[in-house]
């Protein structure tokens, strides 16, 4: 496994250094231009004017001229170097992501704002969002909806059938395939913005549209008061009477009572060019291509290359009615056009037309990118980790016999390749629980959560930290990360009981799957009697419910209740005693914990300890 994952880093690593050595060497070519630019200027000034004081008017004509256009030609060769030049510094930009999230470097790892509400049953507990989260290492979104969907398969996984993951996961490992599709879809939405495309503004702006009262009315009568008046005017020209001013009036007047009606067009053309330029963007890479040989990308994005309603025809239709609106910049011409014809209604009609046929596709072109968007994330983060495995899940008819979860080598993916200590898991079996035991800081937690992220990972359609993983739906509830909550006047104990709680009404709906229950430190907010009788009841009941877990625990006594409960099996971590510190293996092991080191950790901290501690 090391060494595929040291494999695909070395690839990235040339591909940056080469594109780096790429961009340097540019750099030198475009400041050269630069000087010949400046060059050039300087030469023609000197030519131009010594030509004219010696009276070689032609000679001097000529030159200015030839230097013109070389300078001309000259910019177009710097212009095109930059926005290449900007391409690659992006694209190397993407490749150090990459490189960041394969190492797992936060450092370099792009920031998220977005935080795990208090109210989600298993976010916050195994960071699914946050600082330095699962949603900050996967997200390579490039739009505003993707993001959301990605947070969504993380998070709301509890009425997801069989045949929806599946053919998410499909789609996630087409995606995988196509690097360079994934790496191009990137640069060019990060070309366009460093932002994420937003659509909101798109679909208000199409929805605020609304068509003009009665405009083809009002076209077709000033178009037919403007035929009237060429008519007219020929006439008159031709020695009839001057009819045509009277037509004209009324045209005039018509365009004047309109004119207010139709101001804002062009503003608002304008703003949905620009908006729908950023989508199209990137929906225009898998319009130019069929991808037949990949049924699940093809279905996704049939509908982009289906005749008129193609963004690249929506986009063309757009610029048609930006570049004839724009005519008002140009006040002069504006009026002389508007003499021969209604020309802001004409264009005004065209945009309302645009928008009618843009209304009703929108929002499949955005939920397609949007879940083409999710996957790619999923896509390259599976890329990244060569070695992670594709999970196996078990179709739901099976038995209960069929319910759990069997993985080797199950790793957390927050932690680097060098920290992470991977474990055997096999839990299966309705009622199943695993009673952890062990030291503090032997690793108890951690692995709490390295059995829900990788669930969580494997049921959002991505691959999981571990060689092989097998498992049945399940429903993930936590209890990790409990704190007071002072708004709500609760404290640690009794926001503990509330999550707790939930968990087992949760285990009590016989519709759902079944729940995957992560608990720390059971009851660790009351004193250590009540902590004992309450531990083991719940535990009896969390053997006797429709689930199955795995619950932390500093109470030994508990593990007595292997003797009494079939269902449950005691697991521990423990550590070793150096010379000035502990050292801990991180390694899952079964039986009971026979070692403690609470006392260890004070002496060494220098705070006050029996002499002779009794026994473990």
């Amino acid at each position: 496994m090391d060494n595929v994952r040291r494999k695909r880093e070395r690839m990235i690593v040339r591909g940056r250094d080469r594109g780096t050595r790429l961009l340097l060497k540019g750099r030198r070519v475009s400041l050269a231009l630069s000087r010949s630019r400046m060059g050039l200027v300087l030469a023609g000034l000197l030519v131009c004017v010594a030509s004219y004081k010696l009276g070689w008017f032609v000679a001097g004509n000529w030159a200015l001229l030839g230097f013109f256009l070389c300078f001309l030609g000259v910019a177009n060769v710097h212009n095109r170097l930059e926005r290449r030049l900007r391409r690659l510094e992006t694209w190397i930009d993407i490749q150090e992501s990459n490189l960041a999230r394969l190492r797992v470097d936060w450092k370099c790892i792009p920031e998220t704002t977005l935080g795990p509400s208090s109210e989600h049953p298993y976010a916050a507990d195994l960071d699914l969002l946050g600082k330095y989260s699962l949603f900050r290492l996967l997200d390579t979104t490039v739009s505003r909806d993707g993001q959301m969907f990605l947070i969504a398969w993380m998070t709301r996984q509890d009425g997801l059938s069989f045949d929806q993951w599946e053919s998410r996961q499909q789609l996630v490992r087409v995606l995988t395939s196509l690097r360079g599709l994934r790496d191009r879809i990137r640069l060019v939405a990060n070309c366009l913005s460093p932002n994420s495309i937003t659509t909101d503004r798109l679909e208000s702006l199409l929805e605020n549209s609304g068509p003009v009262a009665r405009l083809g009315l009002l076209l077709l009568t000033a178009s037919a008061l403007a035929g009237l008046n060429m008519v007219l005017f020929v006439f008159w020209l031709l020695g009839g009477p001057g009819y045509w001013i009277v037509s004209f009036l009324l045209y005039a007047l018509l365009l004047f009572l309109t004119g207010r009606r139709v101001s804002h067009v062009f503003g608002r053309a304008l703003d949905l060019h620009l908006e729908l330029n950023k989508l199209a963007a990137v929906i225009g890479i898998f319009e130019k291509r069929s991808y037949g040989r990949y049924p699940e990308l093809q279905a996704m994005t049939g509908l982009w290359r289906n005749g008129d309603s193609r963004p690249s025809v929506a986009i063309r239709q757009l610029a048609r009615t930006c570049s004839g609106l724009s005519l008002k910049a140009h006040p002069l011409l504006h009026i002389a056009m508007h003499l021969v014809v209604p020309w802001d209604l004409a264009w005004t009609w065209y945009l309302q037309k645009v928008c009618n046929r843009l209304r009703p596709v929108l929002p499949d072109w955005v939920l397609h990118l949007a879940i083409i968007d999710a996957a790619m994330a999923l896509a390259t983060f599976a890329y990244l980790n060569p070695s992670y495995a594709w999970p196996s899940c078990r179709r739901p008819e099976g038995g209960a016999a069929t319910i759990g979860i069997s993985g080797t080598a199950v790793g957390h993916p927050l932690l680097a390749y060098e920290q992470r200590i991977n474990n055997d898991l096999t839990l299966e079996g309705l009622g199943r629980v695993f009673l952890v035991t062990g030291s503090n800081m032997s690793g108890k937690s951690t692995f709490l959560r390295t059995v829900g992220i990788n669930v969580c990972l494997a049921q959002a359609g991505g691959p999981v930290c571990a060689e092989s993983w097998s498992w049945s739906w399940l429903r993930i509830r936590t209890c990790i990360r409990v704190g007071d909550r002072l708004e709500e006047g609760l404290s640690y104990f009794y926001a503990e009981v509330k999550r707790l709680k939930s968990l087992l009404v949760a285990m009590a709906d016989q519709d759902k799957a079944p729940v995957l229950f992560l608990i720390d430190e059971i009851f660790k907010g009351t004193n250590n009697r009540e902590r004992l009788l309450g531990s083991e009841a719940f535990i009896r009941e969390l053997t006797a419910g429709r689930g199955l877990g795995l619950v932390t625990t500093h109470d030994l006594e508990l593990a007595n209740l292997e003797r009494e409960l079939t269902n449950l099996a005691n697991v521990h971590f423990q550590e070793t005693l150096g010379e000035k510190e502990l050292q801990f293996d991180y390694r899952l092991r079964p039986g009971p914990c026979p070692t403690t080191n609470a006392l260890r950790i004070m002496a060494m901290e220098g705070l006050p300890v029996p002499e002779t501690p009794s026994g473990p």
